[in-house]
C-alpha cells in the first residue's frame, strides 16, 4: 500500500460514477460489496460510506444506467442488487474515454510523475 493520502471530495465525487459502472461491468452486485470492492481496488486509500454510495446508485438508476432488483443474501436477508444496463455500458465506455483524456492531459504537464495504471479503467 502507498503512503496515506487524503483524496479530496471533488475527486472522490468525480470518480464515483466511473468506478461504480466499472465494478458493475463485472456483474451484478450490492451496495456493501461495491464499497468493499472500492476499498480493495484502492488498497484502502478510497473509503466510501453508505451515505456516499447510495445517492450515486439511485442517480444511476434514475438515469437508466443501472437496474436494481431485490434478492436474498446467503443468510436469507433482503438485499438490493444492481446491474449495468446497455445504456450504462455505453456510459462506461464514454467515461473511460473522458478519464483517458484527463490522464493524457495531466501527463503532458509538469505533473511528470503522474501514472494512471489501467486496471479495468
Amino acid at each position: 500500500m502507498s503512503p496515506e493520502i487524503d483524496i479530496g471530495k471533488d475527486l472522490v465525487a468525480a470518480s464515483a460514477t466511473p468506478l461504480v459502472l466499472a465494478i458493475l461491468s463485472d456483474g451484478e452486485s450490492y451496495g456493501y460489496a461495491i464499497i468493499k470492492r472500492v476499498d480493495e481496488l484502492s488498497d484502502g486509500r478510497i473509503q466510501w460510506t453508505d451515505g456516499m454510495l447510495y445517492p450515486v446508485l439511485h442517480r444511476l438508476e434514475r438515469n437508466g444506467l443501472v437496474e436494481a432488483n431485490w434478492g436474498k443474501s446467503e443468510a436469507g436477508r433482503r438485499r438490493k442488487y444492481y446491474r449495468l444496463t446497455d445504456q450504462g455500458s455505453n456510459e462506461l465506455t464514454n467515461q473511460r474515454r473522458q478519464w483517458q483524456v484527463v490522464n493524457e492531459t495531466l501527463r503532458a504537464t509538469p505533473f511528470q510523475s503522474f501514472q494512471l495504471v489501467a486496471q479495468g479503467m
